[in-house]
C-alpha cells in the first residue's frame, strides 16, 4: 500500500492516541433507536478546520452509509479529535461509525487497522495486536499497521519487537516518520545520545515538515533531551513543538511533567488552568497548585478523587498510572500507590511507569518491590536521569 506523506501523517497521528495518556472514560458505542436522534453536538470553534472536516465526512457517509472507505475516514477524524481534546466520546463515535463491520469475521484491512487503533486507545493491547497481526498477514506493506504495532510494543517496553516494526516501516515509507520511529525506540534502548543526535540532524536536513509532523518529532526530541538531563535543549524542543500548531493532550502532559521536574510549577498552572476536563491534565495542574500552596489545589484533588472513584465503579482500567500518581503525590499514600503502580506495570512499561513504581517503592519503604523495574531497566539499558536518581536512592534505602 503506497502512502503519501500527508496521508501517512493523518494515520500516524491517530496511532498515538492513548497509549501514553489516559482518557477520562472508556468509550462505548451508542446506536440510537431513532435515526433522527442527535448523537452529539461538537464544540465548534470559529476557524476550526478539524471539526469542519468531521462535518463534511459525516455528510459523505450519510449519502452512502455502507461505504467502508467513508466510514473509516470519518472514524479516523474522530480518533484524531479524541487525541486533540482528550475526549473519549470521540472514540465511542468512531466505534459506532464502524459498527456495521466491527464484528464481521473478515472486515476490510483498513477497517481492521482502525479497529486496532480504537482498541489500543482503550488499552486493549492484546486485542489490538491480534487485529494488527491479521491485517499484516493480509497486507504486509500496510504502513499504519506497522506504526500502530510499534507504538503498542514501545508502550509495553518490548523494544526489540518495536524496532522490527519500525524497520518494516522504513522499507516501505523511507521518510522522516520511519527514522523518528526508530530513533524513539533506540533512545529507550541504550542509544539515548546517538538517537537524539541522529533524529535532530534528520529534522534539520528535512525542509517543509507539515505542522503535525513537526510537532510530533519536536516532542520526541524534547523527551529524549529531558531523559538525558539536557533541560535547555528539552525546553527549546517543547517550545518548537507548541509553535507548530495546536497542542494535543499528550504534548501538554509531557511538557507539564518536564516543568514540574524543573520546579516550574507556576508555568504549569499557566499552561493547564483551562485544561481541567482530562484527568491526566487536571492531575498535573493539582500537583503544581499543591507545590505553590494554592487554594484551588483542594478543589481539584477532590474532583480527581471523585473521578477515580467513578472510574473504579465502571471497572475502568485506563487510569491506573494517573490514579497511582494521585495517591503517591497528592494523597501521600504510598502503599495504595504502590499497589496501583504494580498493577499498571503489568500493562504499560514506559519510563513514566517505571518511575512511578520506583518512587512508590521508595516512599513505601519497600525497596524490594522495585525489583521487577530494576531488572527491566538493566535489560533494556534505558537511560533516564530521573530513574537513575531513584535507583540510587533505593540502593541507599536497602542498605
Amino acid at each position: 500500500m503506497k502512502t503519501t506523506r500527508s496521508h501517512l501523517l493523518l494515520l500516524f497521528s491517530a496511532a498515538l492516541i492513548a497509549c501514553c495518556v489516559s482518557l477520562e472514560v472508556a468509550a462505548t458505542p451508542y446506536t440510537p433507536d431513532d435515526e433522527s436522534a442527535v448523537l452529539e453536538r461538537l464544540p465548534l470553534r470559529p476557524g476550526d478546520t478539524a471539526l469542519a472536516e468531521i462535518r463534511a465526512a459525516q455528510r459523505a457517509l450519510a449519502e452512502q452509509p455502507s461505504d467502508a472507505t467513508r466510514a473509516r475516514q470519518l472514524a479516523q477524524l474522530y480518533i484524531r479529535q479524541a487525541r486533540l481534546d482528550a475526549d473519549p466520546r470521540y472514540l465511542g463515535y468512531a466505534e459506532a461509525v464502524l459498527a456495521p463491520w466491527w464484528n464481521a469475521p473478515r472486515p476490510p484491512v483498513d477497517i481492521l487497522v482502525t479497529r486496532a487503533i480504537i482498541l489500543q486507545a482503550n488499552h486493549r493491547f492484546d486485542a489490538a495486536l491480534a487485529d494488527l497481526a491479521d491485517a499484516l498477514q493480509r497486507d504486509p506493506a500496510n504502513t499504519q499497521a506497522w506504526l500502530t504495532r510499534a507504538t503498542i510494543e514501545q508502550a509495553q517496553g518490548d523494544y526489540a519487537s518495536a524496532r522490527q516494526s519500525c524497520l518494516a516501516l522504513l522499507r516501505d515509507a523511507r521518510d522522516i516518520v520511519a527514522y523518528a520511529c526508530l530513533a524513539s525506540v533506540a533512545s529507550l534502548n541504550g542509544e539515548a545520545e546517538r538517537s537524539y543526535a541522529v533524529l535532530r540532524r534528520v529534522v534539520q536536513d528535512t525542509a517543509g515538515l507539515q505542522p503535525d509532523l513537526e510537532q510530533w518529532v519536536q516532542g520526541l526530541l524534547a523527551e529524549m533531551a529531558a531523559r538525558r538531563g539536557d533541560a535547555t535543549a528539552a525546553d527549546a524542543h517543547f517550545r518548537q513543538a507548541f509553535a507548530a500548531g495546536r497542542a494535543d493532550s499528550y504534548l501538554l502532559a509531557s511538557y507539564a511533567d518536564f516543568l514540574l521536574d524543573q520546579g516550574r510549577a507556576a508555568d504549569v498552572v499557566a499552561l493547564l488552568r483551562q485544561q481541567t476536563r482530562a484527568d491526566a491534565l487536571l492531575l498535573r495542574l493539582a500537583l503544581a497548585e499543591q507545590a505553590l500552596n494554592l487554594p484551588t489545589a483542594a478543589e481539584h484533588i477532590a474532583a480527581l478523587r471523585s473521578r477515580f472513584d467513578a472510574s473504579r465503579l465502571r471497572g475502568d482500567v485506563l487510569h491506573r498510572r494517573e490514579e497511582a500518581r494521585f495517591h503517591l503525590e497528592l494523597l501521600h499514600d504510598p502503599k495504595t500507590a504502590l499497589t496501583l503502580a504494580a498493577d499498571n506495570w503489568q500493562a504499560q512499561r514506559e519510563p513514566a511507569d517505571a518511575r512511578l513504581l520506583l518512587a512508590a517503592a521508595l516512599r513505601a519503604g519497600t525497596p524490594a518491590s522495585a525489583q521487577p523495574v530494576r531488572e527491566w531497566l538493566a535489560r533494556t539499558r534505558l537511560e533516564d536521569v530521573q530513574l537513575a536518581r531513584l535507583l540510587k536512592d533505593l540502593a541507599a534505602e536497602a542498605l
